[in-house]
């Protein structure tokens, strides 16, 4: 029941932090025989009660001056309070403070300790209290893994959850349902819900069965990967062995239907929650609205609303946008706004994400006036517009050709401090490029590269076209060529454009070098590429050379354009033209 094959130390484990992590992988290594006894108390005992951190602290010192001094239970309860609170560093100290005093902690007291370690993102000294356990005599429980596991995941350290895992099970420690939930949740993370399957299966073999948990985890992690038949089947495999599905599990699936535009197994799946007294919520809702939206289907979107209000349950600031959302894809700007006077009437206040969803819909019609309206409403609103907002407004002043006063309100974002993105960035070079400003775009690009962000074969493909329009054939080819360095390779639009400048510059040698490049790099030309050089053949008389690259283009199951097409019935009429070209021209033409 090992999981020896899923075993890969990260790259990152043997680089955290100082002094702090040093030899908590070596203790890994080295736990000893686990001897397990049931415990007195245990990490999840119920809490004391208390309003505020200024109460605890009071209560603890109170505690620290009786003379005897409390159970170490009352001290594990108090601790356990303000650890809810979420005053981690609080935790830490009292712990400390404890020690100072001589009072002798638990297991739960260190795994409260653990807790709060990781929380505070200081691995390296949670390792150190399991040392510090097994120094004291005591052995970890269930808690104190499940904190570290769940704690290496968190911080990207796949290897080392899983090698803590393998040492438990080599010590003897049964892990509990939670333990190998958290390894599975932890997986399905990561996208390695194949190994979160062979660990199910693996737990199914000892004395652990898998719960509801475990199986909605992997179900979820299935759907998400739009694997939904195997979704599916470990579904019914679930009820099979009895094991019922909840509210989770029933939204996972759902939510797989829907973005695979299933829809319609939908309302069969929401009536069997019914069925099995199992009201839908306001996330399964809302799934379910948002689907029909992006499907076109505003009416049964609208339906779905009437019937969750029926049911009492109230309509929130997702399902409005959800029904706005999809009347803007529709260009029904009207309905839209009446979604939005609803949820106001209703007492729901709109946020950020729906303003952006109307002024992102009167941007496409476009109707530049209504949404730049919007944007200085929602600013009176005191509802800061955030990089998406900014991205919509300016890609409408674009689209109406008020490229200026895009760039404005560009430089208006950066001053308030809003981080353009790769899609702001791309939206400008689109319309920079275009409209020729090729040293503004330049500049945008420089402003990419200088910052954190990743740009893309489509960033290098706008600005490589806009070279390519302005004339710049020598930068262009120079862009293309420094791909490589930025760790990125060209695709097929990225030979594309420039195979077409080069033809349209008569540099056929060249761009026929480019073309027969393109298999060699696993990037296969399309029915594009060659009606483009095909047609630069034809026009700088090489037409033997074109049919030739015709045949191979039929052959590979594309056909001419209507340009191609036109050039090549051009051709017949010219006298000086070979008698054996006309008659492979004809054949064609046939």
């Amino acid at each position: 029941m090992k999981m020896k094959m899923l075993t890969r130390p990260s790259s990152s484990s043997s680089s955290s932090s100082s002094s702090s992590s040093s030899g908590y992988g070596t203790l890994m290594l080295s736990l000893p025989p686990l001897f397990f006894s049931s415990l007195s108390f245990n990490f999840h005992s119920r809490s004391q009660n208390f309003n505020s951190l200024d109460e605890a602290l009071s209560s603890f010192n109170r505690m620290l001056r009786i003379n005897p001094p409390p159970s170490i239970f009352d001290f594990n309860k108090l601790l356990t309070s303000i650890s809810k609170m979420k005053h981690h560093s609080t935790v830490v100290s009292l712990s400390h403070q404890m020690d100072s005093f001589g009072i002798s902690p638990t297991v739960c007291t260190l795994n409260i300790l653990v807790n709060s370690l990781c929380h505070l993102h200081r691995l390296g000294f949670a390792f150190s209290v399991l040392a510090k356990i097994l120094k004291l005599g005591h052995q970890p429980d269930a808690a104190t893994f499940n904190t570290l596991i769940r704690r290496l995941f968190d911080e990207g350290k796949i290897g080392d959850a899983l090698h803590l895992f393998d040492k438990m099970i080599e010590e003897g420690f049964q892990p509990s349902v939670v333990t190998y939930g958290t390894l599975m949740d932890g997986l399905c993370k990561v996208g390695n819900t194949s190994a979160a399957i062979k660990l199910l299966r693996s737990m199914e073999q000892g004395n652990c069965q898998p719960n509801v948990v475990v199986y909605t985890s992997i179900i979820d992690s299935l759907c998400k990967d739009k694997q939904l038949a195997e979704a599916l089947n470990l579904f019914s495999e679930m009820i099979a062995k009895g094991i019922s599905p909840d509210i989770f599990t029933y939204t996972s699936i759902i939510h797989g239907l829907c973005s695979l535009c299933e829809c319609k197994h939908v309302k069969t799946l929401m009536n069997e929650m019914v069925a099995r007294n199992m009201m839908p919520n306001i996330v399964t809702f809302n799934i379910v609205v948002d689907a029909f939206c992006k499907g076109g289907k505003i009416r049964e979107a609208h339906d779905v609303v009437n019937t969750m209000i029926q049911r009492g349950v109230e309509p929130n600031v997702v399902t409005y946008n959800a029904l706005m959302d999809g009347h803007c894809l529709q260009c029904q700007m009207d309905e839209a706004v009446e979604v939005f006077d609803t949820m106001v009437r209703n007492g729901c206040a709109p946020n950020v994400i729906c303003y952006t969803t109307l002024i992102n819909g009167y941007c496409k019609i476009p109707r530049i006036d209504k949404a730049m309206y919007l944007f200085e409403e929602m600013c009176r609103q005191e509802l800061i517009p955030d990089t998406v907002t900014y991205s919509a407004l300016i890609h409408g002043l674009c689209h109406a050709g008020r490229l200026q006063d895009a760039m404005t309100l560009f430089h208006e974002m950066v001053a308030r401090g809003k981080i353009p993105n790769l899609v702001t960035y791309s939206i400008l070079l689109d319309y920079l490029c275009k409209n020729c400003h090729l040293v503004e775009a330049m500049a945008l690009l420089n402003a990419i590269e200088a910052s954190n962000m990743d740009p893309d074969i489509k960033i290098y493909n706008t600005v490589i076209d806009g070279m390519c329009r302005m004339g710049e054939l020598e930068a262009a080819k120079g862009l293309f060529c420094n791909l490589s360095s930025k760790g990125l390779h060209p695709d097929t639009w990225t030979y594309n454009i420039l195979i077409h400048a080069l033809c349209k510059r008569g540099l056929l040698d060249e761009a026929n070098k480019l073309f027969m490049e393109m298999d060699e790099n696993d990037c296969s030309p399309n029915d594009y590429i060659y009606n483009t050089i095909i047609r630069g053949f034809l026009q700088n008389k090489e037409a033997l050379r074109a049919i030739q690259l015709l045949e191979e283009m039929l052959a590979r199951g594309f056909s001419a354009d209507v340009s191609t097409t036109t050039l090549f019935a051009e051709m017949l009429s010219d006298d000086r033209l070979d008698q054996s070209v006309k008659q492979a021209l004809r054949k064609f033409l046939n």
